[in-house]
């Protein structure tokens, strides 16, 4: 078998960011939220997104303090965790000579999960310098550097070879880039035929404007909430072609409804994001799509 020669990892320069992905930047270089960290400590697999899925509510039950925070820690990572290989398992079918792109990286398990699933070649890229030391120090202790591999650019201009990949993906990353210039990227860089696949929040055009909940939640995290519909429109400019849509905003409050009772890594946005969800202004979506 022929393994894909990996992506140029020589000296990148830094990326060319607007003032705004600058803001970005500096905010996850200074991010030390316990919900990401603590979580992220039980096995090594750090991710920077949400859970579906289930919850044990025994956990709630536990009478001794301590006992009882380590159980919804590990709840809560266990539902991420099955977020991350429910992206994955759309990625396919791949093998261990193909490569794929995970955008907008954060610390590195999303790249770390589709590895250990396919075999396959990760490259992550993430607009913090601090994400991706961190990202491949990970990779270098779990000996699988020389396959996952994390890089400082941005995803919207990665320099990466034309066609090069089998499969990319964002997971809760889109918010901070335009469509246009992100869905031209993942173009670009799949093969025909490849699959690119998103996990996002996004909020519904046919409740209207972005509600007072979708504001906050931008505020919160300096980002910029895009509406369901220009998900679907940019991916058919770039020659994107939806093979499967799924509403999981049923699937992720349960977790939501977790998180907002563990007393240690509350963040405060718990309750906007539980409100956003039942009213039915922003909602949870996975898209998986063809490069055609």
């Amino acid at each position: 078998m022929t393994i894909a020669p990996h992506a140029d990892t020589k000296a990148a320069p830094v990326p060319t960011q607007s003032t705004y992905q600058n803001r970005v930047a500096d905010y996850w270089n200074a991010e030390e939220n316990p919900v990401n960290l603590e979580l992220g400590k039980i096995d090594d697999l750090y991710h920077h997104h949400y859970g579906v899925g289930d919850v044990d509510w025994t956990v709630l039950d536990e009478p001794d303090p301590d006992l009882r925070r380590a159980r919804i820690t590990t709840e809560l990572h266990r539902l991420e965790h099955a977020q991350a290989e429910l992206l994955a398992g759309h990625l396919g079918p791949l093998t261990a000579a193909d490569r794929v792109f995970d955008a907008g990286c954060g610390r590195g398990g999303g790249s770390v999960v589709a590895h250990l699933r396919y075999g396959c070649h990760a490259d992550g890229v993430t607009i913090s310098a601090k994400q991706a030391a961190f990202a491949n120090e990970q990779a270098h202790k779990r000996g699988i550097d020389a396959q996952v591999r994390y890089h400082h650019r941005n995803m919207l201009d990665t320099g990466f070879t034309t066609g090069a990949y089998a499969a990319s993906w964002n997971n809760e990353s889109t918010m901070y880039v335009e469509l246009e210039l992100l869905f031209a990227e993942h173009s670009r860089l799949l093969r025909r035929g490849g699959r690119y696949v998103v996990i996002t929040g996004c909020y519904n055009d046919t409740y209207g404007r972005a509600s007072r909940e979708v504001s906050q939640i931008n505020a919160h995290y300096i980002c910029d909430i895009h509406p369901r519909s220009e998900y679907f429109r940019a991916m058919a400019r770039h020659r994107l072609v939806p093979v499967h849509v799924q509403d999981l905003t049923a699937d992720t409050i349960p977790y939501w409804e977790l998180r907002r009772q563990a007393d240690h890594l509350v963040t405060g946005i718990e309750d906007t994001f539980l409100t956003a969800y039942k009213n039915g202004s922003f909602q949870y979506l996975l898209i998986a799509a063809d490069r055609v």
